[in-house]
């Protein structure tokens, strides 16, 4: 739902625990974001303040974010005037998603001086505005000063507070007054765009949650007894009788809040905390993944145009032996040609097939035996290309194979460190190397390498699996791949990968030389083929072998291997949860 008045008015019930509480540090991570570093009851909080349009809100954090080294201009306001003050009272007017802190403190010579932050959550008219104690403007974290703006909001001018035609819902508590400024017509059908459109603080998608919580139907009573469930909802935002549970609503992770008889420190503050954090670091996850996979995308739209230009260049080269044929025919029967004429075509007897007439067409600018030498060029110049495009399509196609390789990674990553971990395996290989270096440079931040060492246990982030007490291991990238298979497993452990299909390696390790029955086998296929390009078809083709016989030919791409002795199993790919869930190594190496 959106952080509407009564989220609002419940988290800031919540954070007069924090009155009295000292200022002592404030950084701005972002250009929307704040944080209040304070100290009370003995313990430090950091209160995040974000105005950004989509995500604003005001909470509690026990998330860090990255301080930047060279402060914002209103951060250095905000500690010029608010650090070492005590927060006096932190109120919000009804329902509106206005939150205002008062601080208090003594001045260089102890006079007594409050100043005022007033956070206005309004989407994106967002802002947060310092005001001295005259409401006058100091500064704010974004300047409102043109002719459409209602009002002004720059340095040095009175602070006006935003105005809105809205009803305030908390003086309609009662249901005649409720139901009196709204339309006849009014039913459960159109009741959220009704309501959130009439009061302050109360959305849309708050309305269409509660009927759906309460499985309301489109009758006389239900739009009474929506009523009585937004006032006791909102009523008990003032005695901390809120919970908020987290759903699942219309397909995405939302929250919406119910009456509850709980009263425990902070709890909402906190939830809304993680909720937004994931939140998020989902975003944040997708348009990492999305721009990586768009780079990689163009670079596989380059290498397939460059695979069509060479394969238009060895049709060409079909006519090579044909040309060698025409000159040597020429040259062959230049006793019986009259050379000095210059002609269009040439008929002869072909000693390669029977003495069948040839006809041969010739360049009328120059005599035959010109023409023979200019077959003979064309010859040499073709089987040269033939030569060199044959190699460039070998390259062209185990380049394309690695891209898609990436490609299949990158769509099956589920956190920033799998995209960072591709981007470190492309960065070292000359294919991408143009494209990341820009890509880095933005990216810097969030790259963490993976210290992949001979030292088998290193922890690298494999999959596991235990299947009747033996386990899989399942890489979930390339170089990982690699150091699975060429460095952490025993030449005695059992190899698994889909057999032609883009897929993870897997490692069954054998422990004191048993054997495995088929059917664990059979499993650890099943968990191969899911862990593959081929997770949604059926009777896949895995191959499976000793360690010892897979080996790296010198210059392959990460991930890419050869091996012999291998055995083929058939089967149908498997989700984890039809075995145990996979447990990831619990220790993150990084350097």
């Amino acid at each position: 739902m959106a952080f509407d008045g009564i989220v609002t008015k419940a988290l800031v019930s919540e954070l007069q625990q924090l009155i009295g509480g000292r200022i002592d540090k404030i950084f701005q991570p972002s250009k929307n974001n704040i944080i209040l570093g304070l100290y009370s009851n003995f313990s430090n909080y950091a209160l995040n303040i974000n105005i950004d349009s989509q995500n604003y809100r005001i909470h509690l954090t026990t998330h860090p974010k990255p301080n930047p080294k060279v402060a914002p201009n209103f951060c250095m306001v905000l500690r010029k005037h608010l650090i070492g003050l005590h927060i006096k009272n932190i109120i919000t007017y009804n329902l509106e998603r206005l939150v205002i802190i008062e601080f208090e403190g003594f001045d260089d010579i102890d006079d007594i001086i409050t100043k005022k932050l007033v956070i206005e959550l309004m989407g994106k008219h967002c802002n947060v505005i310092l005001l001295d104690d005259q409401n006058i403007i100091i500064d704010s974290l974004r300047h409102i000063n043109n002719e459409n703006s209602l009002r002004v909001v720059i340095p040095h001018c009175k602070y006006v507070y935003p105005t809105s035609d809205k009803y305030n819902f908390l003086d309609f508590f009662e249901f005649d007054d409720f139901m009196r400024i709204l339309p006849e017509d009014l039913s459960i059908t159109n009741a959220s765009s009704y309501i959130s459109n009439t009061f302050n603080g109360i959305s849309k998608s708050l309305i269409q949650e509660t009927i759906e919580y309460l499985h309301l139907i489109d009758d006389k009573k239900s739009i009474e007894k929506l009523h009585d469930y937004l006032k006791q909802l909102i009523s008990g935002t003032n005695s901390l009788e809120l919970e908020f549970k987290n759903i699942l609503y219309n397909n995405k992770n939302d929250y919406f809040p119910i009456p509850s008889k709980i009263s425990t420190n902070f709890s909402l503050n906190f939830f809304i905390d993680d909720f937004y954090y994931n939140k998020e670091l989902i975003g944040e996850f997708k348009a990492y993944r999305d721009s990586m996979l768009r780079m990689i995308l163009d670079i596989l739209k380059k290498y397939n145009k460059r695979l069509i230009n060479i394969n238009e260049k060895l049709a060409n080269c079909d006519n090579m032996q044909k040309y060698k044929l025409y000159g040597e025919l020429i040259t062959a029967n230049l006793y019986q040609i009259n050379n000095n004429i210059n002609i269009k075509e040439i008929t002869l007897n072909n000693y390669y097939d029977n003495n069948n007439p040839i006809t041969i067409t010739l360049d009328d600018r120059c005599n035959p035996a010109t023409n023979a030498k200019l077959f003979f060029k064309k010859y040499n110049k073709l089987k040269n290309t033939l030569e060199i495009v044959s190699i460039q399509k070998q390259e062209t196609i185990q380049e394309l194979d690695y891209i898609e390789s990436i490609i299949y990674e990158l769509e099956n990553s589920t956190s920033i460190d799998d995209v960072a971990n591709i981007l470190e395996e492309i960065s070292e290989n000359v294919i991408f190397k143009d494209k990341t270096d820009s890509y880095k440079n933005k990216k810097k931040e969030r790259i963490k390498k993976s210290s992949l060492t001979k030292n088998k246990n290193v922890s690298f982030n494999p999959i596991k699996y235990t299947i009747e007490g033996y386990t899989l291991l399942v890489g979930r990238n390339n170089k990982e791949n690699d150091y699975l298979t060429l460095k952490y497993a025993k030449k005695t452990d059992l190899w698994f990968h889909t057999k032609d299909i883009h897929g993870s390696h897997a490692i069954l390790q054998i422990l004191n030389d048993t054997i495995p029955s088929d059917d664990i086998l059979t499993r650890c296929a099943e968990i191969v083929a899911y862990h593959s390009k081929a997770r949604n078809s059926s009777n896949v083709p895995v191959d499976m072998c000793k360690v010892k016989y897979v080996k790296k030919p010198n210059g392959a791409n990460p991930g890419m291997v050869i091996y012999t002795n291998n055995r083929t199993l058939y089967v149908n790919p498997k989700k984890e949860d039809t075995f145990l869930y996979p447990i990831f190594y619990a220790l993150n190496i990084y350097i």
